[in-house]
C-alpha cells in the first residue's frame, strides 16, 4: 500500500473512530482528556481508539489503586500503564503484519474456533447469547472479532517463538555470571524441618507432656522413623504428611525453636520442647550452612536467568527493527 493510500484509510478510520469515542464518557482514567480526538495512535492502517486502551487497561486497575499508597501514586502508575498498553498494542500490529508477510504461514480456523469455545465457556457461561449482546456494546461483529481473536493468537505465537530462539546458554557464561553475582547466591541456615506437636489439655501439666515427649524419643532411639511417629502421635496440620515442614530458615522460627533445631544434625531429634501451648519434638530431616551456594547447585537457576535476558534483548531488538521499517505516529 502506498503512503498516500495508507493515509487515506488512516483519515477514514480516523473520522469513525473519533466518533465511536466521542461517544464514550471518561471513567476517571484522563484517557479522555489525555486523547481529546480519542485516537492514541496510528499503526499502518490501524486505528488505536481510547477504547481499545480502556479496554485492556481496565482490568488492571483495581490493583494499581490497591497497591498505589495516594492519589498521586495511583495516576503516576495509571499514566505508565497507558503508555505501556498503547505501547504493546502497537506492537501487536506490527508482529501480526510481520507474521503476514509470509503467504506461508497462517492460523488454522480450528484454533480460532477453540479460542472462542474457550472464551465462551469461560466468560459467558456458554450462553451465545451472552456473548453477542458483548459484542454489540462493542459495536464489534463477530467476523471482526474472530480477526481479534487470530490476531491474538499470532501475537502470542510470535513473541513465543522469538523467547525461544534463545534458549542456550554456554557453561562459561554461567561460571562468569556466577562469579560476578555470588552475593545473589547467599543463603542463611537451613533445615528441613519435621515436628510433632501434643497439644496441651486442660489441666496437663509439664511433666505429663513431657513424658509423652519422652517415650516417642526413646521409640525413635530404638530405630522407629520420625515420619511414621508423626503420623502416629502429632496433633498439628502437618500430621498426615509425616510432620513435614519443609524448609526453614533460622529467621522464620521463633527463638524457643530455632535455638534447639539449629544445634542439631541432619537425622538428630530434639529433646521434648515445651511451650505453653504443648510439646513439641523437632527433627531435621537435612541441612544446609549459611554462605554462598556452590554453582552446582545454582547452576539451573542462572541459566533461567540469562535465558530471560538474552530473550528479552533479543526480543526488544526485534521489535525495534519493526518499529523502524513500520508507519507508526503517536498522538
Amino acid at each position: 500500500m502506498t503512503l498516500g493510500r495508507r493515509l487515506t484509510t488512516v483519515l477514514i478510520a480516523l473520522g469513525l473512530a473519533t466518533a465511536a469515542c466521542a461517544q464514550s464518557a471518561s471513567q476517571g482514567d484522563g484517557l479522555n482528556l489525555r486523547f481529546a480526538n480519542g485516537i492514541a495512535a496510528i499503526v499502518e492502517d490501524k486505528v488505536i481508539t481510547v477504547d481499545d486502551v480502556r479496554r485492556e487497561i481496565g482490568p488492571l486497575v483495581p490493583q494499581i489503586q490497591k497497591e498505589a499508597r495516594n492519589e498521586k501514586e495511583f495516576n503516576e502508575r495509571l499514566e505508565a500503564m497507558q503508555d505501556e498498553v498503547i505501547q504493546n498494542l502497537i506492537d501487536k500490529v506490527l508482529i501480526v503484519k510481520d507474521f503476514k508477510k509470509d503467504e506461508k504461514k497462517h492460523i488454522p480456523d480450528s484454533y480460532i474456533d477453540n479460542q472462542i469455545a474457550s472464551t465462551l465457556t469461560e466468560q459467558f457461561d456458554n450462553d451465545r447469547s451472552k456473548f453477542l449482546a458483548y459484542l454489540r456494546s462493542r459495536g464489534t461483529t463477530l467476523r471482526d472479532y474472530r480477526k481479534e481473536v487470530e490476531e491474538d493468537i499470532i501475537y502470542n505465537y510470535m513473541r513465543h517463538q522469538q523467547r525461544k530462539s534463545e534458549s542456550l546458554v554456554s557453561p562459561v557464561r554461567i561460571e562468569t555470571f556466577y562469579k560476578e553475582n555470588k552475593d545473589r547466591f547467599y543463603r542463611e541456615d537451613g533445615v528441613h524441618l519435621r515436628l510433632i506437636q501434643f497439644t496441651r489439655t486442660n489441666g496437663e501439666t509439664d511433666v505429663e507432656l513431657h513424658n509423652k515427649g519422652a517415650e516417642v524419643v526413646g521409640r525413635f532411639n530404638r530405630g522407629e522413623k520420625f515420619e511414621d511417629l508423626a503420623k502416629e502421635y502429632s496433633q498439628d496440620s502437618r500430621r498426615a504428611k509425616g510432620g513435614d515442614w519443609g524448609w526453614q530458615k533460622r529467621s522464620d522460627l521463633k527463638p524457643e525453636f530455632s535455638e534447639p533445631l539449629f544445634a542439631l544434625k541432619a537425622g538428630q531429634i530434639s529433646e521434648p520442647i515445651l511451650l505453653p501451648e504443648g510439646c513439641f519434638l523437632l527433627f531435621v530431616e537435612e541441612r544446609k550452612y549459611a554462605g554462598i551456594q556452590p554453582l552446582a547447585e545454582v547452576r539451573g537457576e542462572i541459566e533461567r536467568i540469562l535465558v530471560q535476558q538474552m530473550a528479552h534483548v533479543s526480543e526488544e531488538r526485534w521489535l525495534e527493527r519493526l518499529r523502524r521499517n513500520g508507519y507508526v505516529k503517536h498522538y
